[in-house]
């Protein structure tokens, strides 16, 4: 599992074009600010890593108690590595991930998985506001 995270100050996103055929159809053109922003990779290898959503959990909760963000962007991003997971686990570990982070008293927006978007990032300057994870 891979991940980049950014403090951002603003992240808007527009569904572009549909990568998975079995992706609902979407027109998606959504927002935030003040959030953290994570563009997760999940790796061939992540079906079978215990405990793995637990460990993203807690390191997207450490790192937005950092400035105090209540508000989370999940975004699949998988250009992090060439080892890919199925796109199965990737929709449900992203989709667990938001619940769990929401059940916590996170704010969770997803952009659509299954799509390819553009997207507008504006990011605070701190060191600790762009940061690589891998788990």
């Amino acid at each position: 599992m891979k991940l980049l995270l950014f403090q951002a100050k603003a992240f808007a996103w527009r569904s572009f074009q549909k990568t998975l055929p079995e992706a609902p159809d979407l027109d998606v053109d959504e927002s935030a600010e003040e959030a953290l922003v994570v563009f997760l990779h999940a790796e061939e290898a992540d079906p079978d890593k215990p405990k793995l959503e637990t460990k993203v959990v807690k390191y997207i909760k450490w790192l937005a108690g950092k400035r105090g963000l209540k508000d989370v962007v999940l975004h699949s991003f998988s250009h992090l590595s060439t080892s890919t997971a199925p796109a199965e686990f990737a929709g449900a570990f992203l989709q667990g991930l938001g619940e769990r982070l929401r059940n916590t008293g996170y704010s969770v927006q997803q952009t659509p998985f299954g799509y390819v978007c553009t997207w507008d990032l504006s990011v605070h300057g701190e060191s600790m506001a762009k940061v690589f994870a891998e788990f």
